[in-house]
């Protein structure tokens, strides 16, 4: 999404990145920053960014931490048949550029129960926060029982985190009767509150995908944005566009301080990826979109990315090194479910036709138009292939469906989404086919509004074969408070005929995937820039087994 922000001037972005930096990157070229060049480049780049156990951190006596560490809560992520990822990150002081420690390692002991009262313990350990790492902890704990629920909490010093629950998946290959899941995009926090994760925390389901745009890169003023508050004043550090690795880790700080973030990453094990705005709007691959030198923003990029893996469940494959970072990854849950978990901004070819919307050329529907990148969209068809799930589903961040403009005669198409890469599209259609995918569902967040579509084989013609669904969440605050039918309503539903639902207020969705069917709920809140408001069910479909498509339930 493109919305009317501060651009930041390019030489607001040099200013701000450490010369030694910069210098470094100069003489590492596009992308591999960390594998051209020698040690010694490699060294200057680590300068400000984190690698473990450099120079060998002394450790901090815990006993000295005089406030609570815990204020950024606790979370889980990518639940294995046999395995449990777990995440809290260190900061007593989280809107202070060091959090409130200093640059020591910290030993934290961690817990696994079978009970929330922790009288049986399942695994137990110690572990470091690394100061390189912002004193962040992924801790992975192996050996487990699939499909199990468990409840941890972390300690250091004298302080005890928040209980997380968290689960295994069933193991590979186990029938399983069912899954829920629930799927949420786009926080920004300047447009109101999260009152949407209040709700989805004490929802009934076993997974949460976040599909992209967890944080926004934009300022944030001292009330808050949207969220006017009158009972705090956030300092100055938040009212700038994000740039260095010290913003992003502080925006991050701001975010996981919301106590609805912090509930529902408390309560369900996450699947996270990310969009744009977690480093900055409608990027495509190495290509920004302000005018800034190819090393500068790569310089962001490594930032942004390092950020993200600090504050996010996520487990080492998906460790960043320097600004490459493998995001896309699979996931089973017995036979029921293959969740192939897409990155379409790191690897995208540029968006055709300047971007925004656009009426379809040459350029945009060139063979060369990719979204993921050709080795992922091979990894996506290949997976396919090998796939002996009930349901094959594709959690990713834009609009796959075709979706025509609401205004009739007005040809264009978003440019941003797979509308502006059609033969990457096609590519895919072509692979789900070719392994004889009969019940795809994709996953979409990005456009703060709730959408669900058929999949038609060919969207030129709507009496072709509907080959999947595509379930399209609301943001959780992006947009402000929205309206349960914008005045582009009507005129969507009438261009679109494989679009069966459109709504425009905020809140999440949720998949509950059957044997012989699934019902996907689309819940909303009424309003964002106040706190506190209900959730609805705004609209319910199934869709079945061999016979894809959305039916009101």
């Amino acid at each position: 999404m493109t919305p009317a922000a501060r651009q930041l001037p390019p030489q607001e972005s040099v200013s701000r990145h450490a010369p030694e930096l910069r210098a470094a990157a100069r003489h590492l070229g596009r992308r591999r920053f960390l594998t051209v060049t020698g040690a010694a480049a490699a060294l200057a780049f680590a300068t400000n960014l984190p690698t473990a156990g450099v120079a060998g951190a002394a450790e901090l006596d815990a006993a000295k931490i005089t406030d609570d560490p815990f204020t950024l809560g606790v979370g889980s992520g990518d639940p294995q048949p046999g395995s449990v990822l777990l995440w809290t990150r260190l900061a007593p002081a989280p809107f202070e550029a060091g959090s409130g420690l200093p640059r020591q390692r910290v030993p934290v002991q961690w817990e696994l129960a079978h009970d929330a009262k922790f009288r049986r313990i399942a695994r137990r350990g110690t572990t470091d926060a690394h100061p390189e790492f912002h004193h962040a902890v992924h801790v992975e704990v192996a050996g487990l029982d699939p499909d199990r629920t468990f409840y941890y909490r972390f300690r250091t010093g004298r302080w005890v985190s928040e209980t997380g629950r968290t689960r295994t998946a069933p193991a590979t290959g186990a029938r399983v009767a069912e899954l829920t899941l629930a799927a949420v995009s786009c926080q920004a926090y300047h447009d109101g509150y999260f009152t949407a994760y209040q709700h989805l925390a004490e929802d009934d389901v076993d997974i949460v995908f976040h599909l992209g745009d967890y944080l926004y890169e934009y300022a944030v003023n001292s009330v808050g944005g949207a969220r006017n508050y009158t009972d705090r004043t956030l300092p100055d550090v938040f009212n700038r566009e994000t740039v260095t690795l010290e913003d992003y880790r502080l925006r991050y700080s701001l975010y996981k301080s919301d106590p609805d973030l912090r509930a529902a990453h408390a309560a369900h094990p996450f699947v996270v990826t990310w969009d744009d705005h977690e480093t900055e709007n409608n990027y495509a691959d190495d290509i920004p979109e302000n005018d800034v030198p190819p090393e500068e923003f790569l310089l962001r990029r490594a930032a942004a990315y390092r950020a993200y893996w600090e504050n996010q469940p996520l487990r080492r494959p998906q460790q960043p090194q320097g600004p490459d970072m493998r995001l896309y990854r699979r996931l089973g849950w017995g036979r029921l479910a293959q969740f192939d978990i897409l990155d379409t901004r790191q690897y995208r070819t540029n968006q055709a036709n300047g971007d925004g919307w656009k009426t379809p050329t040459p350029e945009s529907e060139a063979e060369s138009q990719t979204l993921p990148g050709l080795e992922q969209e091979r990894w996506l068809t290949d997976g396919w292939q090998q796939s002996n799930a009930l349901w094959n589903v594709v959690p990713q961040q834009v609009v796959f469906a075709r979706r025509n403009h609401a205004t009739p005669g007005n040809t264009t198409r978003s440019m941003d989404s797979w509308d502006g890469y059609p033969a990457s599209r096609e590519r895919l259609l072509k692979g789900a086919e070719a392994a004889g995918v009969e019940n795809l569902m994709v996953l979409t967040g990005d456009v703060h509004v709730s959408y669900g579509f058929d999949i038609k084989r060919d969207f030129d013609n709507q009496n072709s074969r509907t080959v999947g669904t595509e379930i399209v969440t609301t943001s959780i605050s992006s947009g402000q408070n929205g309206a349960a039918q914008p005045p582009n309503w009507a005129g969507y539903l009438a261009a679109n005929p494989h679009m069966k639902h459109y709504n425009g207020q905020r809140g999440y969705a949720t998949v509950a995937l059957g044997q012989d069917a699934a019902q996907v709920d689309f819940k909303t809140v009424n309003a964002v820039t106040t706190p506190g408001a209900p959730i609805t069910t705004a609209a319910s479909f199934v869709t079945e087994v061999g016979d894809q498509g959305l039916k009101p339930a």
